[in-house]
């Protein structure tokens, strides 16, 4: 685990989903992460590296199951990830005791959620349903293949579980992230247009809106801009098989982002 790099990219995990904008109070939404969610933007920043995006990379600790080699209470594992283990590769760090106190109970909730299906799944079949049955690129962009409007997939595989990903496609509003909401705005006149946020400053409202056009609204034209709490994407509970879910997951976690050329 990397310390002062960590903390760096701590804080600005944090200012990527902490929006502040100016306008009237009902049109404002704060973000605030709760402490699972900054235990997550800390273990990605610190953890990964060595203990991997699901938890067992290292042998014999299985994070994502709750299996650690030493210590099982919170206070263990808190000064386990502080004080590091002597004598191993695990390091100390410079984080705070809430800081540390945050990873743990993020590591608590990777093991409180089981995967819906044991399945390894094939990641050629899943390309094929993702580019095929499920039309996931009418929405989402995979290099350089699909649309804007959706989160890019392209790292997919780098950032979310597979537990993750899997609820996302059973589930899509249980849980959207604050970096994929969609923003909302009202004209004076009533006229209404939804799409992703690209800048939001005091004076204007930059949206990308459904047809991937570029639109522009001075703020004292709008009558109400806001986030879209709820996720405009279809579950795929009864249009995916389990099998068919398995292999979807299974590509999905294995877009990693595009390795760059070597001349």
């Amino acid at each position: 685990m990397s310390s002062a790099l960590g903390a760096a990219k701590w804080v600005s995990g944090i200012a990527l989903v902490v929006l502040c904008t100016a306008g009237p109070a009902a049109a404002q939404r704060f973000h605030v992460p709760g402490e699972t969610e900054q235990g997550e933007i800390l273990y990605q920043a610190n953890c990964v590296t060595c203990h991997g995006l699901e938890g067992d990379e290292v042998r014999s600790a299985d994070l994502s199951r709750g299996e650690f080699r030493r210590g099982s209470s919170d206070d263990d594992l808190i000064q386990i990830i502080r004080n590091g283990i002597p004598g191993t590769a695990m390091p100390a760090n410079n984080l705070t005791q809430i800081q540390a106190a945050n990873i743990v109970r993020y590591l608590r909730s990777l093991a409180a959620i089981e995967p819906l299906t044991s399945v390894p799944g094939d990641a050629a079949r899943g390309q094929s349903l993702v580019e095929g049955k499920g039309a996931c690129l009418s929405c989402h962009r995979i290099g350089v293949t699909g649309s804007r409007v959706g989160p890019d997939l392209t790292d997919v595989g780098r950032v979310r579980r597979r537990v993750e990903l899997e609820r996302a496609l059973v589930d899509p509003g249980a849980v959207v992230r604050p970096a994929n909401r969609r923003f909302r705005v009202v004209t004076r006149d009533g006229a209404t247009t939804v799409g992703r946020l690209l800048n939001h400053d005091t004076f204007a409202v930059l949206l990308m809106d459904d047809k991937e056009q570029l639109r522009s609204f001075a703020k004292p034209e709008l009558r109400s801009y806001d986030f879209v709490l709820e996720s405009p994407m279809p579950s795929y509970r009864d249009r995916f098989s389990a099998g068919e879910l398995a292999d979807v997951v299974r590509y999905l976690v294995s877009l990693k982002g595009i390795e760059p050329q070597t001349p």
